[in-house]
């Protein structure tokens, strides 16, 4: 099967506008996501859909390979999509533009997933969550999953609500982050962009709600590699730290 990582791209955050040009040492953050895809083993292709002219300059400035996509796409999702339409390709994995530090193993995971299993259409990535800032920032968006492994809702929100006292190293048993790395089988994926958007994924602004509403089944991979998604300019300042200590 033909696994194609594309990574959607606009310049209009409304926390954070320009964030995926943002430098982190020396390299843009849109350039540092494009060079974590580049090791994941499974993937055949990799481009970046954006509609900005800037970011399309700046990944073919870095050797990237670009495409020119609507403005008018709904989410990052539907930019897959749209591109998706022309490619020759079984899987799509939509890799955020914003995720400087996505491990390419985790990327591999989502893609074997898909690979393995013809009756998942989609698939996503969590880890447990450890620390109770984690669970208070709504920009860490979390997960709860079913016995077999599935999504059964997404929230900015804490989730689920802790009634009681529960010691923050065991709420890793019920509480997950959601890391944002999506794949699609290529039918489901051209299907969805079809699909209107719902009143949950509007008032929680998360794409992946759209295919719970509509009634499918998103598989979640667990991982225990962590990823830092640049939401904000604190974000920005917390990826420079670690990769500058990381050298």
């Amino acid at each position: 099967m033909k696994v194609i990582g594309i990574i959607p791209a606009r310049y209009d955050s409304k926390r954070f506008p320009g964030k995926v040009l943002a430098d982190i040492l020396g390299r843009p953050v849109i350039q540092r996501v494009y060079e974590q895809a580049r090791k994941a083993e499974l993937l055949d292709e990799i481009l970046v859909a954006t509609d900005n002219e800037e970011i399309f300059k700046a990944v073919e400035n870095f050797g990237g390979k670009a495409v020119m996509t609507s403005s008018n796409c709904k989410s990052g999702t539907d930019r897959l999509a749209e591109v998706a339409g022309s490619l020759d390709g079984d899987i799509f994995l939509n890799i955020q533009g914003d995720e400087p530090l996505i491990p390419p193993e985790v990327i591999s995971e989502v893609a074997q997933t898909l690979i393995e299993d013809n009756a998942i259409e989609i698939a996503t990535v969590a880890r447990k969550i450890t620390t109770q800032e984690e669970l208070n920032n709504p920009n860490v968006v979390k997960v709860v999953i079913d016995n077999d492994g599935f999504a059964l809702y997404f929230s900015r929100a804490q989730i689920p609500y802790v009634r009681d006292f529960l010691e923050i190293k065991n709420l890793g048993s019920v509480c997950y982050k959601h890391i944002g790395l999506y794949g699609y089988k290529r039918g489901f994926l051209l299907n969805f962009a079809l699909m209107e958007q719902g009143p949950l994924e509007k008032v929680e602004d998360l794409e992946q709600l759209r295919a719970l509403e509509n009634g499918y089944k998103i598989k979640v991979v667990i991982t225990q590699r962590d990823s830092i998604g640049v939401d904000t300019r604190e974000d920005l300042e917390k990826v420079r730290k670690i990769l500058k200590n990381s050298k």
